[in-house]
């Protein structure tokens, strides 16, 4: 496993962390099956609370804005390790 591997599930575990504080019926598995997606989570909320997914949408786009930038930077470093 790549460093920049180890720090993408790292965030992954950090993001599921602050979604379960928000959505507190959300349970790790049930995030692990979403694989991180913005919409599958969405969904899930809905399938769980039985409010629209545009009423999480602001709140999760909230959460994911830090964790995305991170997970962007890993990538860029790991396209640039593989062309070296």
């Amino acid at each position: 496993m790549t460093t920049n591997h180890n720090i993408i599930e790292g965030k992954w575990t950090e993001l599921k962390g602050e979604v379960q504080k928000a959505w507190g019926k959300l349970t790790s598995d049930d995030l692990e099956k979403t694989k991180g997606d913005f919409k599958s989570i969405t969904g899930l909320l809905q399938q769980k609370y039985g409010e629209t997914q545009d009423s999480y949408s602001k709140k999760l786009s909230d959460i994911y804005k830090p964790f995305q930038a991170q997970k962007d930077k890993a990538v860029e470093g790991t396209k640039e390790a593989l062309k070296s």
